[in-house]
């Protein structure tokens, strides 16, 4: 009896340690995956920008690389420059040959063309696995696989890993633990890469047949120095063990799950991250696991990426898809790193998936930020990088402290202070859609037939507004501009219109209704005041009363304008079918560029 209480005890014990040490979701936000934002109120000042833009048929037009599948991005920050890496295979998913690519930037902006970090690989005639009768032929290519890109070692070498695995038909898994092995080379100061070596082979591979050597081989006695202490860190052998054999003693914890993150507490626990939001806590840096990996209760994850790190005001984010899908991209904050109360938008746009292939899934997805060790940006914003459809490279720059609310009137003038309003607006600016500032302006450009540039100003939260702002279109003959007002589900409650025909129009129930023409280099100054009462607009163009129109929608309050050079998308859905096996039509095509500039914007609250 008294073995039977004390078990009832220690269990009580230990759930209750479990419930403390867990990284938990109390905030009350759900996200509605009806809409690719989730009626997710955004991060203020969130600007999300287009590092890569696959296209097959002009590879000219993607930095050189004709490969449509692009995915599992990762981020490092090292000599003052950002580096993005990602793999990519030249149609779908666990389908060769794969390779992986580089790229860096600056300022985080504006980033290179793709550079090859890891070539294609020929798998060795009569390769197979376990239980499997099918062999590699004379073509087979290796899959490229990893869950971890950077490791800076103390002796100042920055290296880049990379993984071969194998798949032998589209369905197999390159992470099974039966492939090549992991390989690894160094990224120098000059901008140059270090030979390639593997440093661990996987057990099913015969090492005779490497096409690159093992990296004690190399006569740099500091690169290998820095992959010995790399094989040293169980936290960071912790993001192999996917990919590694499944006894590898180098893995502290053999469970195959997948997509392993982790960041530090204050205290020096270390909380680790897994796909469909599994965690659990080590308090001797990854060797091991306080319990057995549970899904933290509260955070709704798929099987999808789930980041998470410490932010530059000594708060903790987690960067994810809360659904089952994977849209939108959400980031929580947390005091201590394990109570998480909000639920904020970082990306809620899907543009139109250009090239099907194996495996593609819709959406921003697989987040990965700067791991600890791996740099600290000048700014200290959070920056995490993303693809998006498995197709296009991102990445996001989200102000810290994380916040979803202004306060005060909104006063911006670009040709005053451009470069600190800007930080206060949230754009979304692909490649072929640039949100930049120009020439004393917030400029949006679009010559993207499956895109938009959109840029945003969270005001206020108000049921009484006047907003006032000048925009000056470049053209009337195309190009589309909706302006909406919003509030903080996401719903457009008023939106005005520069369409292609040179008319300026606003949404009247399911019909447009005109205002009045523009002409192509004129600035409009425009006025807009909303009261949610009366479900209502009155609208000033040059200081002309254009009159009263009412809402398309009702809302209680609006609390922020959006400004967009396309229209709302609602596609895919919640039923779309999972798989998209087709290219769409002229997928790499390109439009004739529309531009329109933003110089002013107010927003006064009136209630």
């Amino acid at each position: 009896m008294k073995s039977t209480i004390l078990g009832i005890a220690l269990l009580c014990t230990a759930q209750y340690v479990t419930a403390q040490d867990t990284m938990t979701y109390v905030g009350k936000t759900l996200s509605n995956v009806d809409y690719h934002h989730g009626q997710l109120k955004p991060a203020v000042g969130t600007h999300n920008i287009q590092t890569f833009r696959a296209n097959r048929a002009f590879p000219e037009r993607a930095g050189g690389l004709n490969f449509t599948y692009n995915h599992q991005p990762f981020l490092a920050y090292w000599n003052d420059t950002y580096y993005l890496q990602f793999l990519s295979n030249p149609v779908g998913e666990h389908i060769a040959e794969g390779i992986t690519s580089l790229q860096t930037s600056k300022d985080g902006y504006t980033w290179s063309d793709p550079a090859e970090l890891f070539p294609p690989y020929l798998v060795p005639e009569g390769f197979t696995k376990p239980g499997r009768s099918d062999k590699a032929g004379k073509d087979l290519y290796a899959i490229m696989h990893q869950r971890m890109g950077f490791y800076t070692a103390k002796n100042g070498k920055l290296l880049t890993i990379g993984y071969y695995g194998v798949a032998l038909d589209a369905k197999d898994s390159p992470n099974d633990g039966y492939g090549v092995g992991r390989v690894v080379r160094e990224i120098k100061k000059d901008g140059s890469f270090g030979p390639i070596y593997f440093i661990r082979f996987n057990a099913s591979f015969d090492q005779k047949k490497a096409k690159y050597p093992l990296y004690t081989k190399s006569k740099d006695k500091a690169f290998v120095e820095a992959c010995n202490e790399l094989m040293k860190q169980p936290l960071q052998m912790m993001q192999w063990v996917e990919e590694a054999d499944r006894n590898d003693p180098l893995i502290p914890y053999n469970r195959p799950l997948k997509a392993f993150a982790y960041y530090t507490l204050d205290n020096g626990n270390v909380v680790g991250m897994w796909k469909h939001a599994l965690t659990s806590v080590s308090k001797d840096q990854g060797k091991t696991w306080a319990y057995e990996p549970l899904r933290a209760p509260g955070f709704v994850n798929s099987n999808a990426k789930i980041w998470g790190q410490r932010t530059a005001d000594n708060r903790f984010a987690t960067v994810y898809n809360p659904s089952e899908f994977r849209w939108p991209l959400a980031v929580s904050t947390s005091d201590d790193g394990l109570t998480y109360t909000d639920l904020l938008l970082i990306h809620g746009e899907i543009t139109t998936m250009r090239y099907g292939g194996n495996y593609k899934s819709y959406g921003p997805q697989y987040p990965r930020g700067i791991q600890e060790g791996n740099g600290v940006t000048p700014d200290k914003n959070m920056w995490v990088t993303y693809s998006v459809n498995k197709e296009d490279m991102w990445v996001s720059k989200v102000p810290v402290p994380v916040t979803g609310t202004v306060e005060g009137n909104v006063n911006d003038d670009f040709a005053q202070n451009g470069v600190e309003v800007f930080q206060h607006w949230n754009i979304y600016s692909p490649l072929w859609a640039p949100v930049k500032l120009d020439n004393n302006a917030l400029l949006l450009k679009d010559k993207d037939p499956f895109d938009h540039a959109k840029a945003e100003r969270v005001i206020p939260s108000s049921t009484r507004v006047k907003v006032a702002f000048t925009v000056t279109p470049k053209q009337t003959d195309h190009g589309r501009l909706e302006i909406e007002l919003v509030n903080d589900l996401g719903q457009a409650a008023a939106r005005l219109v520069f369409d292609e025909e040179g008319q300026i129009s606003n949404k009247a129930g399911y019909r447009m209704a005109g205002v009045q023409g523009y002409e192509a280099g004129k600035t409009y100054d425009i006025v807009l005041t909303a009261d949610v009462r009366t479900r209502s607009y009155t609208i000033q163009i040059n200081g002309a009363d254009k009159g009263t129109r009412l809402f398309f929608q009702p809302v209680h309050e609006i609390s922020r304008v959006t400004f967009r050079t396309g229209e709302t998308r609602r596609y895919p859905d919640a039923d779309t079918p999972t798989d998209q096996h087709f290219d769409v039509k002229d997928a790499d095509g390109i439009g004739e560029e529309a531009a329109y500039a933003i110089s002013t914007f107010q927003a006064e609250k009136l209630n």
